[in-house]
Order: C-alpha cells, then structure tokens, then sequence
C-alpha cells in the first residue's frame, strides 16, 4: 500500500456515513480507516443506540432497529437523506470502506451515484434497466449527491422487488429506477470511471488498477484490512476451547 503524504485531502463537500445495527464496533473501525487521509465535511454513524465510547470526529444520528436486511434496503432508498445535509455522501460499512484515499479523483463528484462494477451475469439476472440494457455499477458502498438521496421519495418511487423478488437498493436505483433517475437530469457512473472507484468482484476491467475503497473480501481484495471485535475473537476462542473439551471427554458406559 502506498503512504499517505502529509498533506490531508479534503472533501468538505463529503459526509462519510455508515447505518447499521449489527457489527457497530468494526463499523467504527472502518468509518476511522476511511479518515486517514481525508478531512471530509461530517463522519456520521447512524444506528438504534448511542454506542459507548464513540470516537471524537464521528458524531451519532439515531434510528429505528435495523433487524433485518430489508429494513436497511428500504432506509437507505427513502431515509438516508435525512442524515445527510452535505452535496455527497460516501457510504461505506464494516466490510467495504476507504483503502487508498491517495486513489481520489475529482471526477467522481461528477456522478449522482458511483460504486464498484458488477460482473457480467453468469445467466439471466435483474442487472437490467427497464429497457433491457445492461446495468454494471451499483453496488452500496458507494457516492451519492443529496439530490439523488432525495428523489426516490420525491418521485414517489413505488418500493418493489426485482424480478428474482430480492429487495436490494443498488438495484432499484441502479438498474429498475435508473430511467427515471436519468430523466431527473442526474448521472449514475460508467463502467469507465467506477472501476477506479472501488472493487467488490475480481473483474477484467479492474485489473492493475489501485481502487479509492473495496467491498467484500474477494480476490485481490482479502489483503485490506479485516476489523473485529476483541469481544467476540475472545467469545469465538471459549466456545472453541468448550468444544475441544466436550469432544475428549469420556464416554459413559452403559452395561447390560
């Protein structure tokens, strides 16, 4: 990895932002990563409850519960801007955040929606548009423009399924939405520029090329850095250590 020069880039016109209710403590992680580095206008964790010790720098917005992967689909295609009052916002989670900041291009705040490609479908898939053209970038860690934040509800933009019945955000936005998206003048970004944004998937089109932040452990991606809880490694070790002792331990005998 390259080192950081002294000298700090800015994107005042960037909240770095995370919501979640699972993984808080290496979410926190990933959102101070992403801070080498850069000097973004607000660094906001948005979840159910105040964590304890919260890091000076990231302040704390509160929401409802998120128990289950659909609640955080829906928050982020309707509710998100509610958090955000800056022109972007970089949303990054515990396992894809900022990896090479020095990777930044000022380009990428041309677009009202960049995140890392998605391959190409191994079969037929809802990386479609609504004219059959095939969409490949979404994905959640990602930028957005406040405008894009707010249109899905001012569009009043019916919450559907894609066509497999998943409910995922990338995709209504990226692919079932993107028509109307475009129509509303805004820009979601081509291939061309999201492949030196971030990287989810091992990709052709990626290869040799140093991204600003990742997703997913794939491929040459399983080297940046993994966070976790010192709480849970320990909780993980014990009930290791409890299984290694029930598996040795003598049987009884029964005799007949």
């Amino acid at each position: 990895m390259k080192k950081l020069t002294s000298e700090k880039l800015q994107l005042p016109q960037v909240t770095l932002a995370a919501m979640t209710s699972v993984k808080l403590y290496e979410t926190i992680k990933a959102l101070q990563y992403s801070m080498r580095g850069i000097d973004f206008g607000k660094v906001v964790l948005i979840t159910h409850r105040r964590p304890f010790f919260l890091p000076v720098g990231i302040s704390w917005k509160k929401t409802s519960k998120l128990s289950e992967i659909d609640h955080f689909n829906y928050k982020m295609v309707y509710e998100l801007g509610d958090y955000i009052d800056t022109p972007y916002v970089l949303l990054i989670h515990y396992d894809g955040f900022v990896v090479h900041p020095e990777s930044w291009r000022e380009d990428f705040l041309k677009y009202d929606y960049i995140g890392s490609p998605w391959p190409l479908p191994a079969r037929e898939h809802c990386y479609h548009d609504v004219y059959g053209n095939l969409c490949r970038v979404g994905n959640s860690v990602s930028l957005r423009s406040k405008k894009l934040l707010e249109f899905p509800r001012q569009a009043n933009l019916n919450w559907e399924p894609a066509k497999d019945g998943s409910y995922n955000e990338d995709i209504f936005l990226c692919c079932m939405n993107k028509h109307r998206i475009e129509a509303a003048g805004m820009k979601i970004a081509p291939l061309e520029a999201a492949r030196y944004f971030g990287h989810e998937h091992p990709l052709p089109e990626t290869e040799g090329i140093t991204p600003f932040l990742f997703h997913k452990w794939r491929g040459p991606n399983a080297d940046f850095p993994r966070f976790e809880n010192p709480l849970t490694k320990r909780w993980r070790l014990i009930k290791q250590y409890i299984r290694v002792l029930e598996h040795n331990k003598p049987c009884d005998r029964h005799h007949r």
